[in-house]
């Protein structure tokens, strides 16, 4: 799964300090503290060694995209859910069948996109006698190739959650378009901070909006700007990936 990746303990805590600068700035350009804002490193297709020189730097939440890594890293270094010292984020599309995966090891997920993948997360987390913080996905750039659901039908689609007695939603999270500038892209976190801003949750108590999960290397800058509270970092942190 990990190639022969080599990891550089020394570059990692580098890079960490690095990235949290950039985050810093950035705050301080939007008048906000840096408390406000979580660095999740994500370790997709990197070892679990990569977790731990993180960790060793002083990185808490790590991310990932795919379910078999989670489980393996998770059971490996465990997450806040089993006592752990860092917490997993799920931050990948999600298929049905793998809702008890999530629901067991993750102690965080960000991509809740449809009613019937609520429904399988739902009844898999009553199972385990657990509330599942959840980000809604959102697809604020319009592409075909994102998941994620229209922004008119975020504020509906909060509203029917409100049946998930096991799942608490405490955010919305979106990966804008691919953009050589990244100011061209601030509109799309614009819009995220809008539709998080406008939700009226007061009738609804399986809701309580208060994280935007928006900003990854290349524009994440421009989302702290814009009010993100997560960003998801993994390039700028761990290096390129092997191509597949």
């Amino acid at each position: 799964m990990y190639d022969d990746t080599v990891v550089d303990e020394r570059a990692i805590a580098a890079a960490v300090a690095a990235v949290r600068a950039r985050i810093e700035r950035a705050c301080r350009r939007a008048g906000r503290s840096p408390d406000e804002v979580t660095l999740i490193g994500v370790t997709k297709t990197f070892p679990v060694e990569a977790v731990a020189a993180a960790r060793a730097a002083g990185l808490e939440d790590f991310g990932e995209n795919k379910v078999q890594e989670l489980v393996e890293k998770a059971g490996r270094i465990p997450g806040a859910l089993h006592g752990g010292p860092v917490r997993w984020h799920m931050i990948g599309h999600l298929q049905r069948n793998k809702a008890r995966d999530v629901v067991r090891h993750a102690d965080v997920f960000h991509a809740l996109d449809s009613r019937r993948l609520a429904e399988a997360l739902e009844r898999r987390a009553a199972d385990a006698g657990r509330v599942l913080p959840c980000f809604v996905q959102v697809n604020v750039s319009g592409e075909p190739s994102k998941f994620g659901l229209d922004p008119g039908a975020v504020h509906p689609f909060l509203d029917a959650l409100a049946a998930c007695e096991h799942l608490h939603v405490v955010g919305l999270m979106t990966l804008a378009a691919p953009a050589d500038d990244p100011e061209d892209v601030r509109p799309q976190f614009r819009l995220l901070r809008r539709l998080l801003e406008t939700y009226d949750a007061r009738d609804n108590p399986q809701v309580d909006l208060r994280y935007l999960s928006m900003g990854m290397t290349g524009d994440f800058e421009v989302a702290v700007e814009e009010g993100a509270t997560h960003v998801r970092i993994g390039t700028a942190l761990f290096g390129a990936r092997e191509a597949p």
